[in-house]
């Protein structure tokens, strides 16, 4: 998956020496430890030094403490961090404000009653396709688009989260630490939780049987240090939290899903993947993994590893310390309920230490009530790979071979075609969308080729389908600007294309290395209308019969914030736009691109 580079800022190599007596230069710390990966790394693998200064301190000192790579941070001083910091976002910090606090607290409603997105794909089937009687938007209302209120985000300069709507409310993780508790229609703020760690993932609104709520419903959600929590929706009181996971590196990146009083929490890695010339880390011994937990309380069910047995010891590196092996098989992206078939449908991630393993880059599915692997579907065997190890030759802690990273980092779907029959739809980091037979251990139905593929993504974070078609957005950011981004239509039935939409030109201006086409955010379907951002910094929406753009955004500029929040749009990356009861809700500010801090909402004029 997609990391800043083991000898980043953000993600700081743990090179530095002790403090000395005299405050560390953060320029000079940058220029030995960094400068490599943020001035000659391609964009997508780490931040440019430029997209480093738009972070705020703030932003800079979470990711080194409680965030990404704080694994790499617990290496440096107090003093360390902050010089780092201070170097690359100043001195300044950015705050909220409590300005827009509604001034009246509806009912929490039934989430079932009315118009909701909750979590990641719309529905269990992660099909990111939002029927009518939810979107309340029609093909014939889109090009009538118009923002009725923007939200911004203190202290960051990268959007992850995806929106939530539910229950009368809006959530979403601001990108630091909380989780704003928004009304739809307006933007003002009901209430903010703050998390122990850094939030990326949506919030998924479902029945709570537990103790110490206002009502029946709870925000379930996940951080990244693994701590997973039960919020209540009305007053946002922590009802539990557990953590998921006690690897050092584990994290939740991607949303739950909810089935019949159980969560399906999806458990990654952060920083691991940075670590291939860091000699001094012992790579590699995490595990990727999903846990089944009770939503009353928290209590785990069952927890499958993808790599099922633990790592154990492989040699030594040429400064003498242990490596292991094998690790991986992350899961980065939500997992997909079959409640006929009682199966959960995973994608995982690349491995990170030799030996490969059958279940890393795959699909597999999992016994719902066990979690015990049912089938599994490896289109390409030995994807071990770590950033800095060369493709042939290994390095200390690379695999003998590294692999072209082609994880599943986007949810399979669960599709049904024209005529009745079912199939499992997944998009993969090599370009190629699967379409697999569940009734016959995955056996391939078609195959398409929508990208290049490479260390950019070619079909990367969700894809979506509708009663005819599924819908592919292209990344392909490591092959260059110039062949970056693409949207297809393919037909369910046959996998043969229905139509192609090249990129526009770049919304963002002059072509350049930060500044292209690629779609690597999750993609977005209506009746009619299927809609797609850009790392260019443009959301359009299509026809989804011919292709033909019909609606397009610039989100590069400054934005009048409901909350009075200075706010800028950028990049748009990772979680895909949400339309719910007339509205388009969707972030603009990526980490891997141009950053920005603001949540958009439009709605018809």
């Amino acid at each position: 998956m997609r990391l800043f580079c083991t000898s980043s800022i953000v993600f700081l190599s743990m090179v530095a020496t002790a403090a000395a007596q005299s405050p560390p230069d953060g320029a000079a710390v940058f220029k030995q430890s960094c400068a490599t990966c943020h001035t000659a790394a391609p964009a997508d693998r780490a931040p440019s030094d430029r997209a480093l200064r738009e972070m705020t301190p703030d932003a800079i000192r979470t990711a080194l403490t409680t965030g990404a790579m704080r694994a790499q941070g617990q290496a440096l001083s107090d003093a360390q961090r902050e010089a780092v910091a201070t170097y690359l976002g100043g001195t300044s910090t950015v705050a909220g404000t409590t300005a827009n606090a509604c001034t009246a607290v509806p009912a929490v409603t039934d989430p079932e009653a009315a118009p909701i997105w909750n979590g990641w794909g719309a529905d269990i089937r992660n099909s990111r396709f939002q029927p009518a009687n939810r979107a309340r938007l029609t093909a014939a209302d889109v090009p009538r688009l118009k923002l009725k209120w923007a939200f911004g985000f203190p202290v960051v300069r990268a959007k992850r989260s995806q929106t939530t709507v539910a229950g009368s409310r809006l959530f979403v993780s601001g990108g630091n630490n909380e989780v704003y508790a928004l009304d739809p229609r307006t933007g003002c703020q009901h209430w903010v939780f703050r998390a122990k760690a850094n939030v990326r993932a949506a919030v998924v609104v479902a029945l709570y049987s537990g103790e110490g709520a206002s009502g029946p419903y709870a925000a379930y959600f996940g951080d990244a240090g693994a701590n997973f929590y039960a919020v209540d929706v009305l007053t946002g009181k922590q009802l539990w939290t557990r953590r998921i996971d006690d690897q050092s590196e584990a994290g939740v990146m991607a949303a739950a899903v909810y089935h019949f009083g159980r969560l399906y929490v999806p458990v990654t890695s952060l920083g691991v993947e940075g670590q291939g010339t860091n000699l001094k880390y012992e790579c590699c011994r995490f595990r990727g993994s999903v846990t089944a937990i009770e939503a009353s309380n928290g209590n785990q069910v069952w927890k499958t590893y993808p790599i099922p047995t633990p790592a154990v010891p492989r040699g030594k590196n040429s400064a003498g310390t242990q490596l292991w092996g094998p690790s991986g098989g992350a899961v980065w992206s939500t997992p997909t309920v079959d409640a006929d078939r009682r199966v959960l449908y995973v994608g995982t991630g690349n491995g990170y230490s030799d030996p490969p393993q059958d279940h890393e880059s795959a699909v597999l599915a999992l016994d719902l009530g066990t979690g015990a692997v049912k089938w599994a579907f490896q289109p390409i065997k030995g994807d071990v790979w770590l950033i800095g190890c060369p493709s042939q030759t290994p390095g200390d802690n690379c695999p003998a071979v590294s692999g072209p990273d082609f994880d599943f980092g986007s949810s399979p779907i669960l599709a049904t075609v024209p005529g009745g029959k079912q199939l499992v739809i997944a998009g993969q980091k090599s370009g190629i969308a699967w379409a697999l037979d569940p009734d016959r251990q995955g056996a391939v139905v078609w195959q398409y080729r929508a990208g290049k593929g490479g260390l950019g993504g070619g079909i990367q974070w969700g894809s979506a389908v509708d009663a005819e078609r599924a819908y592919f957005a292209v990344s392909d950011a490591s092959n260059g600007p110039e062949v970056s981004g693409g949207f297809h239509a393919v037909r369910l039935a046959t996998g043969e294309r229905a139509w192609y939409t090249p990129p526009p030109p770049p919304a963002c201006g002059q072509l350049g290395p930060q500044c292209h086409g690629a779609q690597s955010a999750a993609v977005t379907v209506i009746d009619g209308i299927v809609f797609s951002g850009a790392s260019d910094g443009g959301m359009r929406a299509f026809d989804s019969a011919t292709g033909k753009i019909v609606w397009d955004f610039n989100t590069n500029r400054e934005f009048t914030t409901v909350n009075g929040v200075k706010a800028s749009g950028g990049s748009i990356d990772g979680a895909g736009p949400v339309v719910v009861n007339g509205m388009v809700f969707f972030n603009s500010g990526y980490t891997f691109g141009r950053g920005g801090n603001v949540l958009l909402a439009f709605g018809p004029e």
